[in-house]
């Protein structure tokens, strides 16, 4: 199939070429060619795209995967889509399998909604439709003033569990923290196996941060009008790490949706192996496994860890083996095809319900 012919285009705003791998398995799915472009760095730090080619009344496919430099990508996204935008294209769809700062969606003490900011500037630079993968909140989507398709990976792993795993039969789904239960149990559910949770001092969860209702802050001897007493919150006290649900003499599967900073996952492991499991996977959708992640995965109880390609992490597996990739390049490239013939999207959400 000839993308130009058949309307569309599709583009990578990639400047670097370990980024560009999603793209072009992508495009060669959909057999199709990258469009020609220039993304490039300026010597003073500026980002520069140049699209090489007319996309004038044509349906638009920006990819865009995210390395480790998060605002280098954005900026490469955004220019590339005022870029199309002011050369005529009828519709720019941004491909960003992980969405940027998605755990920066609710309010922090002082701080701000970053990724409702993203979504405007995303919107204002001329995007019209969004696919993504597993977002971190669901409601993120809710940003946003143009569509977006939040597609699942959870298929793709757990035809892996299913094809990869040795006995998976003797496994039970693990969720490092109460926060993950509904993951784990989805995936618990789907495959017929047992849950365990693990909750307790060990744990730190988004819901423990300041989330601005504590401002102002508490000013001394603050008087009170006569007859008014508020009543006072108890602090918090969690119990001592607890797993609930017998994994003992079993195969344990951790699922998250993004593996970063990779201690929690390293400490529950541990916590695991005490408690008699004999092998301990890890599975993401998301493998960003920033700073020492791969020596910490290394030295660690835990067996492998399964990401899908949405981050690119090819030298994170050159430093440590346990690290595994299956590809989704397949649901994006059908959803591209799908969006461009205007038919339905149901298909990639069969049987996929509102806790997935």
């Amino acid at each position: 199939m000839n993308a130009a012919r058949s309307g569309y285009r599709v583009f990578s705003a990639n400047s670097t070429a370990a980024c560009t791998e999603l793209a072009k398995r992508i495009t060669e799915r959909l057999g199709a060619e990258l469009g020609k472009s220039v993304v490039y760095q300026e010597t003073n730090g500026e980002t520069r795209v140049e699209i090489k080619e007319s996309v004038r009344g044509q349906d638009v496919f920006i990819i865009q995967t995210i390395p480790r430099d998060v605002n280098t990508a954005v900026m490469e996204l955004l220019i590339m889509a005022y870029a199309l935008k002011t050369s005529c294209a009828k519709n720019i769809t941004g491909v960003i399998p992980y969405f940027p700062y998605s755990k920066q969606s609710k309010m922090r003490k002082r701080g701000s909604i970053v990724c409702k900011l993203l979504a405007s500037m995303l919107a204002k630079a001329g995007l019209t439709h969004i696919i993504t993968m597993d977002l971190h909140q669901k409601e993120i989507q809710g940003f946003f003033s143009f569509p977006v398709d939040n597609l699942r990976a959870s298929p793709f792993l757990l035809q892996y569990i299913q094809e990869e795993i040795p006995d998976y039969r003797n496994a039970v789904i693990v969720a490092k923290s109460p926060d993950a239960a509904k993951r784990a149990q989805s995936y618990a559910e789907r495959l017929r196996l047992g849950l365990a949770v693990i909750h307790g001092e060990a744990q730190c969860t988004e819901q423990d941060m300041d989330d601005g209702r504590h401002s102002p802050p508490t000013v001394k001897n603050t008087t009170l009008p006569t007859g008014l007493e508020l009543p006072l919150m108890m602090a918090k006290e969690k119990p001592p790490i607890t797993v609930v649900g017998d994994v003992g003499g079993r195969i344990a599967i951790i699922v998250d949706d993004i593996i970063d900073d990779v201690e929690s996952f390293v400490a529950a492991a541990e916590i695991l192996k005490e408690r008699g499991a004999y092998k301990i996977y890890v599975m993401a959708t998301h493998g960003l496994l920033s700073a020492d992640a791969p020596r910490l995965i290394e030295e660690s109880s835990v067996d492998e860890v399964v990401v899908t390609n949405t981050v690119p992490h090819e030298v994170q597996k050159l430093q440590c083996p346990k690290i595994k990739t299956v590809d989704i390049s397949l649901i994006l490239s059908e959803a591209i095809r799908r969006i461009h013939n205007g038919e339905s999207m149901a298909y990639l959400f069969r049987n996929i319900t509102m806790d997935d």
